[in-house]
């Protein structure tokens, strides 16, 4: 496979200068090159907060439909006298290059606004020329990566009305192990002579990704991006993909899991990997499923592996089988084996893990042995959660950062990738199942069976930064199997950490509709659901000059925490002079104490207080508090409260308030009731229930004992975001025909899914849609009004959308399975789809709820451009209390 390089790091300065090209391929005679003008026009900034990006138009404030004129001025009010203007930079062939706005007052806006004026928006232009070679055999196939960049398109130079751009989303993360995506060419270049491309960029500056200027010296804010081109050698079919391999280590020449994946990436037509066969007799390899990978798709194939013996082998080698039609090909594949000796108390190392997240998505994670082990009663786990762009593959810094326990495993999640979703939805989902991946490799093999504990065992949580947020969110979710908790440099949520004050979309945003928007985030805001850690322990630590995430954040969670209970068992530990990473933030005397009282008194039950709150936002992401759960709210989308007083004295009753409430249940193992009132009403209790009760409320503030239990069946919504949160790869369902566009956004979506989240998704037809359990599974993306009609029939009627570049987006239950979700993506003309596609919720915060409607203004208006939005009411229905119609 021949790749043909050209790349470049970009700073604004203001200068001008005249465009001149530098070809990155001298040596093109026989094969296609590019071009890249060493001229970039730049313009901005403009205010913007976190998640805009999603809503405007990348190209904002530009119609890329419309000439450009670059010797206009655009309002702006960073900018003295409210406008800015086009500038031009240069970078050299070899240079190294930042974009900043040196002419604006930056400490003159920071010194009103804090960091929310630090967020600002770009807009850059260059242009890409495409040369043939002196024989063309085939078209090429372009491939971009953009890093630290929201977004990219190129648009032929030639003015085009009805051409709307294709926004391709950028590795903004600048995420580990990321491939370049493959890109179409607008319009094909020409077989004869040089064809110039646009390229726009969408640069956006974020707090968490490029920090506080000052902390780095100085007071201008400054992007780096960057961007590189490929043309790839078509006559190679498909190829291996070493970088996304999965693998874990063998210790004691026993494998550490049970999951191997394998890198694959189609180049030309769809293939689909069948078969797979060990070349060690030792060694047995079991594919999960057959891996259909669509025309510049990159899947990673999931392969079982099982042992009869030790194996000592450098390296398994291994052959797939793939077929594309009548065409069949073998690829020979060899891994290098990491082998490890067996732990004891002096000699360890972290230990790279594997399972199969999702039933069949290989996942890694990193696990530390105790020293001990295990006694008659196993101890809990530490469940370790990293910050932002902490990779716990490749670097050891994470778990060289963790005080090692007598007792206890450490285990150290990826949650997906190194910025997952801030340890929600799947990330959270990750970080529980690495937990009962350990058990099961422990419990699986007799060797490791002195150090194994039980499946779904409690944790005690523990986290740093992103990871702290994440301790602070899992504990407060999942009360009931944490133990105890020790968040660090851990900030409360994200509107707290950046403030969104110079957000564009709320100056033209109902604020209802607001509402309505933000109710998605609800579920995120951990303030929110600090009630249900009133019995929990805690340790909250923060460095007392903690430049990246200030220390008020502990200090303002635990004040609320001790708003709900006075005497709540939690400790503020602040270290002056400390900055937001330091080497003893875990390894000092009183937290290795606080972790060891925490495991030592396990399973002892704590005293509870005697009166405690359980806060819920959807209840299917929210478990239980000493046996309590909510199961249903009245009005979806609203927070939902359960309020306990427990018995005492000669009052042998428990009595229960609720807000918003609808469904309820009480596991009465861990709660024991002899009377109970709810809402001031006298529950009869048969002397024969026990286990969990559950109740329902027949009218406000009426409740009954239901027989039947609606475990199953809670209701997974409340937000887009859901649909991430699936039992298996995503389904990605495209028409039949003329789908070139639909099967463009697919493959948009497949790639980001991947790299953001190492979420796995397959690309199907609608006939396809209800063959052989197609969609049994994972959840489902529907992309496009012609293969939404045959998946809706099943679901619900169509309702037509009437206007230009207008979408829908909406969840919805799932054609064939009761615990997923499937999302539909409909429009009344490409620049409408292209509008729901940047919707799709690839990170965190981006504020739309069950279902939303938006139209053009949203290029210029963000949120201020949607039509319609809504959370949908209990099984599916209409919410009118939660919805906002314009």
């Amino acid at each position: 496979m021949l790749l043909h390089r050209c790349s470049f790091w970009v700073m604004t300065i203001f200068s001008t200068a005249r465009a001149t090209q530098v070809t990155f391929d001298a040596n093109a005679a026989n094969r296609w090159s590019l071009e890249l003008s060493t001229s970039w026009d730049i313009l901005g900034p403009f205010p913007i907060q976190a998640r805009e990006q999603q809503f405007l138009s990348p190209s904002f404030p530009l119609n890329l439909s419309e000439p450009i004129d670059y010797h206009k001025t655009w309002p702006s009010s960073y900018a003295d006298g409210g406008r800015v203007s086009w500038a031009t930079t240069v970078v050299e062939e070899n240079g190294t290059l930042q974009v900043s706005f040196p002419n604006i007052r930056w400490e003159s806006l920071r010194a009103t606004e804090g960091w929310a004026v630090l967020q600002h928006h770009a807009v850059l232009h260059t242009t890409l020329t495409v040369r043939p070679p002196k024989q063309v055999r085939s078209e090429p196939h372009l491939r971009v990566q953009l890093i630290q960049g929201s977004y990219f398109t190129i648009l032929p130079t030639t003015e085009d009305a009805n051409l709307f751009p294709r926004w391709y989303a950028g590795n903004i993360y600048a995420m580990e192990r990321g491939l370049p995506r493959v890109v179409p060419f607008p319009s094909a270049p020409s077989k004869i002579s040089p064809t110039t491309y646009d390229i726009f960029v969408s640069g956006d500056y974020e707090i968490r990704l490029f920090g506080d200027p000052h902390s780095q010296g100085r007071d201008i804010p400054v992007q780096s991006i960057s961007l590189t081109f490929d043309i790839e050698d078509e006559e190679v079919l498909f190829a291996r993909e070493p970088t996304q391999d999965v693998f874990c280590d063998f210790v004691d020449g026993f494998a550490f899991g049970d999951a191997i994946g394998v890198g694959m990436r189609s180049i030309a037509g769809s293939w689909a990997v069948t078969k797979v066969s060990s070349r060690s007799a030792d060694i047995a390899l079991e594919l999960v499923q057959t891996t259909r990978i669509a025309d510049g798709q990159t899947r990673i194939v999931p392969i079982r592996i099982t042992q009869s013996r030790q194996f000592r082998h450098k390296s398994l080698v291994m052959i797939l089988q793939l077929t594309s039609g009548s065409d069949s090909r073998e690829v020979f594949v060899s891994l290098p084996v990491s082998h490890r000796d067996m732990w004891d108390k002096e000699v360890f190392s972290p230990i790279l893990a594997t399972y199969f997240f999702a039933k069949s998505m290989p996942t890694t994670f990193s696990a530390i042995p105790p020293e001990l082990q295990s006694q008659d009663v196993p101890k809990p786990p530490i469940l370790a959660l990293h910050g932002a762009g902490v990779d716990i593959v490749d670097q050891t810094f994470w778990a060289d950062s963790l005080p090692r326990s007598p007792h206890s495993w450490f285990v150290l999640p990826s949650g997906r990738t190194s910025w997952g979703l801030d340890w929600h939805g799947p990330s959270r989902r990750d970080a529980w199942s690495s937990v009962d991946a350990l058990a099961c490799i422990l419990g699986h093999n007799s060797v490791f069976h002195p150090w194994k504990f039980p499946m779904n065992s409690p944790v005690i949580l523990l986290g740093h930064s992103n990871g702290g947020q994440g301790a602070w969110h899992i504990a407060s979710r999942y009360p009931q199997r944490v133990v105890a908790v020790v968040p660090a440099s851990a900030y409360i949520k994200s509107q707290s950490y950046v403030p969104l004050t110079m957000s564009r979309s709320a100056r033209f945003t109902d604020p209802i509709l607001l509402s309505v928007l933000e109710s998605s985030l609800t579920p995120d805001n951990n303030d929110l659901f600090m009630s249900n850690l009133v019995d929990t322990p805690i340790l909250a630590i923060h460095g007392g000059d903690d430049e990246n995430v200030p220390a008020w954040h502990s200090r303002e969670a635990v004040s609320i925490l001790e708003t709900w209970n006075p005497v709540a068992n939690v400790t503020l530990r602040e270290d002056p002079g400390e900055s937001h990473w330091y080497s003893t933030v875990f390894k000092n005397a009183q937290v290795i104490s606080f972790l060891e009282n925490a495991i030592s008194a396990y399973p002892t039950r704590l005293t509870l207080a005697e009166r405690f709150t359980l806060t819920v936002s959807i209840p299917a992401e929210v478990g239980s508090l000493h046996g309590w759960s909510i199961q249903a709210l009245t009005i979806p989308g609203r927070l939902g409260r359960l309020s306990v007083q427990r018995s005492n004295g000669n009052d042998d009753r428990v009595r229960v308030k609720t807000s918003n409430v609808e469904g309820l249940s009480v596991d009465t193992n861990v709660f024991p009731i002899s009377r109970l009132l709810i809402d001031d009403t006298p529950i009869h209790l048969n002397d024969d229930e026990d286990g969990i009760i559950y109740f329902e409320a027949v009218n406000r503030k009426v409740w009954k004992v239901v027989n039947q239990s609606k475990q199953n069946t809670i209701q997974a919504s409340g937000r887009i975001q859901a649909v991430l949160s699936s039992n298996g790869p995503i389904t990605l369902v495209i028409p039949d025909d003329n789908h070139t566009h639909e099967m463009n956004v697919a493959l948009r979506i497949a790639h980001d899914l991947e790299l953001y989240h190492r979420l796995d998704s397959e690309i199907i037809r609608s006939s396809e849609a209800f063959e052989n359990d197609s969609l049994s599974q994972g959840n489902v993306v529907v992309i496009g009004n012609d293969a939404s009609f045959s998946a809706q029939m099943k679901c619900v009627p169509q309702r037509p959308l009437d206007g230009p570049g207008i979408g829908l987006i909406f969840l919805h239950s799932h054609p064939s399975n009761s615990n997923g979700n499937m999302l539909m993506m409909q429009s009344t003309d490409s620049a409408g789809l292209e509008r729901v596609a940047r919707l799709f919720p690839i990170r965190t915060g981006i504020p739309v709820p069950d279902w939303l409607i938006v139209g053009p203004l949203a290029d210029s208006r963000g949120t201020g451009g949607v039509l319609s939005a809504g959370v949908w009411g209990n099984d599916w229905s209409w919410n009118s209390e939660m919805s906002w119609i314009s």
